[in-house]
């Protein structure tokens, strides 16, 4: 019953993730997983870890720490695992974004965001995307505490160059400045080399996505020791195992299996380009995409009615009620066959 809530549950508004159909033989093109299986290495490292099930995991993830910093030419000591990229993003809320000037992020970005200013109790600021669905780093010269930006956006799935990053991180010395680099490897450019020269960068990926993993939920971040060792303390004050025996094996197996990686996030970076070429051939305005997806919209047709007839014949895409947007269908990257029925029911529907 409501009467024993804590009342900063009354002012929630909970994230709404994307639907998780339970009938076979829908074409989910709605919630930017990955459409191939993640790689073999992974599936046999997971295999021979189920022994270890009776056992705690190391609450450390040394190994799964030392194997991300080898493949970012980073120390240990500056990586940071959790429970998903979500999991970091909402410490990252807690242990470095709570200050009395507010945190700056675009209005048109990841819903989680909003969500988890309210629940820590975050002042924030919504910067307003330009006309063409772009971050202006102008906008964000204005007093702040911190500045959190994903690279490359959601929904929008535009991306900022490296040096536009490093050129935002300068000009806020005094700022904490995060990028979320959740679809960062299907095109853009990390900011991660960044690091070394910037105290106040922080910059936090998933395995959600280019990976294959969103089922096993492993997030990390990267950032100078100060930045850290206060995830690390919000952390070991929640949860000192936020990663399970399985995910710890299966994160290391992928990350070390560069030759699956460059093979399928390629594949899905030439659908990408061939989808967002057939929308456009059927009247689509499509953004530019840096991401596993495409933001788009018929100037004819209203977004929701597209999501909901598409719905009604098996194909899922994400659809935003909210200002500015609510034209726009945010459609995954799936295998070229999913595509392909994407685009012939949308040969019918405009």
């Amino acid at each position: 019953m409501s009467r024993f809530w804590s009342p900063v549950v009354h002012s929630l508004s909970p994230y709404v993730p994307g639907e998780q159909p339970r009938q076979d033989g829908i074409v989910k093109l709605n919630t930017n997983e990955n459409p191939y299986p993640p790689s073999p290495r992974v599936l046999a490292a997971i295999a021979a870890t189920t022994d270890r099930l009776r056992l705690y995991p190391d609450p450390r993830a040394t190994a799964l720490r030392e194997t991300i910093a080898a493949h970012y030419d980073v120390r240990p000591d500056e990586v940071f695992v959790g429970n998903g990229s979500d999991e970091v993003l909402a410490h990252t809320f807690q242990a470095l974004l709570r200050h009395d000037a507010p945190l700056l992020f675009p209005d048109i970005t990841y819903s989680f965001y909003p969500v988890y200013s309210r629940l820590y109790g975050v002042a924030c600021e919504e910067v307003p995307l330009d006309a063409a669905m772009r971050v202006r780093l102008a906008d964000y010269r204005r007093p702040c505490s911190a500045i959190l930006l994903p690279n490359p956006n959601a929904p929008t799935a535009i991306g900022l160059p490296r040096d536009a990053i490093e050129a935002l991180v300068s000009e806020h010395p005094d700022q904490l400045v995060v990028i979320d680099e959740a679809y960062v490897d299907f095109g853009a450019e990390s900011a991660v080399p960044l690091v070394a020269r910037h105290d106040n960068l922080l910059v936090i990926q998933t395995l959600s996505k280019s990976r294959a993993l969103a089922g096993l939920r492993v997030g990390f971040a990267i950032g100078q020791r100060p930045l850290i060792e206060a995830l690390e303390r919000v952390k070991d004050s929640f949860n000192s195992y936020p990663l399970d025996c399985l995910a710890l094996a299966g994160a290391i197996a992928a990350i070390r299996d560069d030759a699956w990686f460059d093979e399928t996030r390629r594949r899905i970076m030439a659908s990408r380009e061939t989808l967002a070429g057939a929308l456009s051939d059927l009247g689509f305005a499509v953004l530019p995409s840096q991401a596993n997806f495409v933001f788009a919209r018929h100037p004819s047709h209203s977004g929701a009615k597209l999501a909901a007839e598409l719905r009604q014949r098996g194909v899922l895409v994400r659809h935003f009620q909210k200002p500015r947007i609510e034209d726009f269908l945010r459609i995954t990257i799936g295998t070229d066959e999913q595509c392909g029925r994407l685009i012939a029911l949308l040969r019918e529907l405009v």
